[in-house]
């Protein structure tokens, strides 16, 4: 389920831009669409692409829910990342193309961006403290250490992503100016951290390697221990 929700957050912009222009080429007007990009990943709601966009957040928001970790924690916050995920599918934000929106609309944009930054907030806890935490049956390995960092390093790309966000959100606002395009970046960027740490967790990337049983020299030297221990007991 990790790695499934890995591959997910990975290709979801990409499928979503890709096959925004692909449907837009093959549609009746033969055209790519304008503009190229979204203005964020949450506008192709208002695409060819919105049931995609659903289904792929009610799917991570499901995965989450089923995530267990080493302890209680882990899984209250499966649970939380997972309603706000829900809420991220559940609330769309507002349609980009219109030019007036009613108040309901306005609302349900606002609460689409709080779930939105809770669901950040919440992927990058995962990453920063429950992804590096270690099993107290398993050895610390040196690639247990290099995963540490990977996971360090993807939670704090995320953390800088959402300031990112919010900063462009803010002042499009505050210029009462559409949001700048390199929201759609900023987005795709934290999922793509959040897409690798889940790989990572779910042993698809950097797995420890199995500890051979089978070497010639430590098999001698059992054997002939065991042979030892049968003379002795002769």
């Amino acid at each position: 389920m990790r790695r499934a929700v890995g591959l997910i957050a990975l290709s979801l912009p990409v499928v979503l831009a890709g096959g925004n222009i692909l449907l837009a080429l093959l549609g009746p007007e033969h055209a790519r669409p304008h503009p190229l990009l979204e203005r964020s990943i949450s506008d192709y709601y208002y695409s060819p692409m919105r049931n995609y966009l659903v289904g792929c957040l009610c799917a991570i928001a499901a995965f989450l829910a089923c995530s267990r970790g080493y302890d209680q924690d882990d899984e209250i916050m499966g649970y939380l990342a997972s309603i706000f995920t829900f809420g991220v599918a559940l609330f769309p934000s507002v349609n980009p193309r219109s030019m007036t929106y009613t108040r309901a609309q306005v609302q349900i944009g606002f609460i689409h961006t709080g779930f939105a930054a809770l669901m950040f907030l919440a992927l990058a806890y995962f990453c920063i403290f429950l992804f590096r935490r270690s099993s107290p049956e398993k050895p610390f390995t040196r690639r247990k250490r290099h995963r540490n960092r990977i996971y360090g390093a993807c939670g704090l790309t995320i953390i800088v992503c959402m300031v990112a966000m919010v900063s462009l959100t803010l002042g499009a606002m505050i210029r009462e100016h559409r949001p700048s395009p390199l929201l759609f970046w900023c987005e795709f960027t934290a999922l793509a951290a959040f897409g690798v740490a889940w790989l990572i967790k779910g042993e698809g990337i950097l797995k420890d390697k199995p500890q051979n049983h089978n070497h010639p020299a430590l098999n001698h030297s059992v054997h002939h221990g065991e042979g030892a221990m049968v003379e002795s007991s002769r």
